[in-house]
């Protein structure tokens, strides 16, 4: 799984992204605030990484001539996300590095091999079983047990693709529900909490992990991120080692994000593995001494890793097109709240509920108090409607 061809280079030299949405436009801005040319291979022009970039090639991922345009722009290329085409990563490492590898996009971007990965390197997860058939399905619910959760093997995300099943006679109706296809039975966790792990990994091997984040989701979503995780030094410490070894079995060079469940008990069960920077780490742009995105620079151009150690703890909540429902949210308000509150929107035309439209951040020497101040700042932003956003 290695990330292709040696690579140093220094700025302004020119890198590229593959995908235009929120983490594309973050990684170019920590690109551009370094001294590089950065571009994005993108599939519209008003995508939120194209309004930002030096240059943009607007095409399919893998059309054969948009490859070889990013590849001419492009001297490393990167991705914001993992459902790219793993074929055509192939094809550009053949032309330029490609960072991470596309060994590494092609284990994360299915739940099959993703889990199959698990398996074999005896990395902690709740168990499962594969489901392509109806035999199939008949023995997961006898291997997992009742409930369980049905999650198609690829293209899920954020709580899409993935259905609970309470009862063996509902199984079939569930799996029809996502339309037949590849998908794996994992046994339900009765989680405590949900916690994440960003870490980074140099083409020499070294890593950082930052600090643990505890997630909260609202409807699959996530809404909202707290750092430093109140979670105690040992179920700390052991989410760091263990992100950093899957970062080692992946052979990853770039940023990976480990998500888990904590059990009662103080368990670790990895849930999903992101090979790039997390919606949980964005709040590492303010908060860390170098930012999730600055790592995936670091990383894409041969630079040292920077350290991950947090200023100051902080929270982070996500903004949702549902903020937009009766207009425009009250900035000026939310901003007076609270002078500490940093705005992100991320230039996306068009808000519709569970769209991810910007986030806000502050940092605090208390961790639940930067979460209240955050969370009284999202809700400063409807106020005036009489419609406060929770």
């Amino acid at each position: 799984m290695s990330s292709g061809l040696p690579v140093s280079l220094d700025p302004p030299a020119s890198l590229g992204v593959i995908g235009g949405g929120q983490l594309g436009r973050m990684f170019i801005q920590a690109a551009q605030r370094m001294g590089y040319r950065a571009g994005v291979l993108a599939a519209s022009e008003d995508e939120p990484a194209v309004q930002v970039a030096d240059w943009a090639v607007i095409a399919p991922s893998d059309r054969l001539s948009a490859l070889h345009s990013f590849a001419d722009q492009a001297e490393a290329i990167t991705v914001e996300f993992e459902n790219v085409s793993a074929p055509a990563l192939r094809w550009l490492s053949g032309k330029r590095p490609v960072r991470p590898g596309w060994k590494t996009v092609w284990v994360s971007q299915n739940r099959l091999r993703e889990k199959s990965f698990l398996t074999r390197h005896k990395i902690p997860h709740a168990p499962w079983r594969p489901v392509r058939s109806e035999p199939e399905l008949a023995l997961a619910i006898r291997a997992v047990g009742l409930p369980l959760v049905l999650k198609t093997a690829s293209s899920g995300y954020d709580g899409k693709g993935q259905v609970r099943v309470e009862r063996a006679e509902d199984a079939h109706s569930a799996w029809l529900s996502l339309g037949q296809v590849a998908c794996v039975a994992e046994a339900w966790v009765d989680f405590e909490s949900e916690i994440s792990v960003v870490v980074a990994r140099g083409a020499d091997g070294a890593a950082q992990a930052f600090p643990v984040g505890l997630n909260r989701h609202r409807s699959h979503i996530l809404d909202s991120t707290v750092m430093p995780a109140p979670v105690g030094p040992i179920v700390t410490l052991e989410a760091q080692t263990l992100a950093l070894s899957v970062a080692q079995a992946l052979e990853l060079v770039g940023v990976l994000t480990v998500e888990y469940f904590v059990t009662a008990t103080g368990d670790l069960l990895v849930n999903e593995l992101a090979p790039r920077p997390h919606n949980s780490g964005h709040l590492t742009i303010e908060a860390a001494t170098t930012s999730q995105f600055e790592q995936q620079v670091r990383t894409l151009s041969g630079l040292p890793l920077g350290t991950s150690d947090l200023i100051r703890p902080a929270a982070m909540v996500n903004l949702l097109g549902d903020l937009w429902a009766d207009g425009e949210p009250d900035w000026s308000s939310a901003l007076r709240s609270d002078g500490g509150i940093k705005l992100h929107l991320y230039g996306k035309k068009g808000a519709s509920p569970g769209r991810k439209m910007g986030h806000l951040t502050v940092l605090d020497p208390d961790p639940e108090m930067a979460l209240d101040r955050v969370q009284a700042a999202r809700r400063a932003l409807t106020a005036r409607r009489g419609n406060g956003s929770p």
